[in-house]
């Protein structure tokens, strides 16, 4: 077997996949909250961060999650079982610091839910109550339910038109435990999700952490295309991430930063899925 060869390929819903693949070495290393940098072409192929969603020491493979929104994730979509992957770079990024805090709420959105898993896993094991709340707009979007209750004591989930679980933004649910005084949240998901989740959370002074997903060009700290603003002061999310104090983060001059290149993307991705058509 190839090392990046897919071995598992799974559709999880419209736009979104699960990939497991063989990469041994990333898999002796990796812990909860690092990523990887990929590139499927080695000519013009651009590289992309995507996080380790899970790992398997044993049998030697990763597992990512990723959304076909831009023409990188959209070609790799069309990757099936057998083929392998150009180049993997891995494991990068500090990884979460994982202890017995005592009660921890994990929060996921949409697609964060899939890298806050190792989390949610690392923490149980590590003895702490862990409570996890996952949101997305719609039943059909709902990501990894079983894993997360594997490894939860309570798994709270919320859906944007009600179709399934409670219909609450995850911050209605995270707001009510608040209440309770848990030793710390950590939130993954959609800038503005997590946004909200830190000013949730900034109310009643509970530690808070968020892993940031930014624009990275190379994943070692020498483009500087993914610095953010934490605390006043310049970070890059590649070596001195992804995860931060979330009452700290900038999220808005980061969501600026992200925006910019929206337009770009669509294009590419409309593009690309003209040329899969032909």
């Amino acid at each position: 077997m190839l090392v990046n060869q897919i071995i598992y390929k799974k559709k999880l819903s419209e736009n979104v996949f699960r990939f497991t693949i063989k990469s041994p070495f990333i898999a002796a290393e990796h812990r909860p909250g690092q990523f990887i940098m990929l590139q499927i072409d080695t000519e013009y192929g651009e590289r992309i961060p995507l996080t380790i969603a899970d790992s398997d020491k044993e049998n030697g493979t990763i597992t990512i999650v990723f959304q076909a929104v831009g023409k990188t994730t959209c070609l790799l979509s069309r990757f099936m079982e057998g083929d392998s992957i150009a180049n993997i770079l891995g494991p990068l990024g500090n990884p979460t610091h994982i202890e017995n805090f005592g009660r921890v709420i994990c929060v996921g959105g949409g697609i964060g839910t899939a890298p806050l898993f190792p989390i949610v896993k690392g923490l149980k094991k590590a003895g702490n109550e862990v409570i996890t709340i996952i949101g997305s707009r719609t039943r059909d979007l709902v990501i990894m339910e079983k894993e997360m209750r594997q490894y939860s004591d309570d798994l709270i989930i919320c859906t944007d038109d009600g179709s399934y679980g409670r219909k609450d933004l995850v911050t209605v649910p995270l707001k009510e435990l608040c209440k309770e005084k848990p030793d710390m949240v950590i939130a993954i998901g959609p800038p503005v999700m997590m946004k909200f989740c830190a000013e949730t959370t900034r109310v009643f002074n509970i530690p808070t952490v968020v892993s940031l997903n930014t624009i990275m060009v190379d994943g070692t700290g020498m483009c500087g295309g993914c610095r953010v603003s934490i605390g006043g002061k310049t970070k890059f999310v590649c070596v001195d991430g992804p995860e931060f104090d979330a009452h700290l983060v900038d999220f808005d001059n980061m969501i600026l930063r992200l925006n910019s290149y929206k337009d770009f993307e669509k294009n590419a991705l409309h593009k690309c899925r003209l040329e899969i058509k032909e």
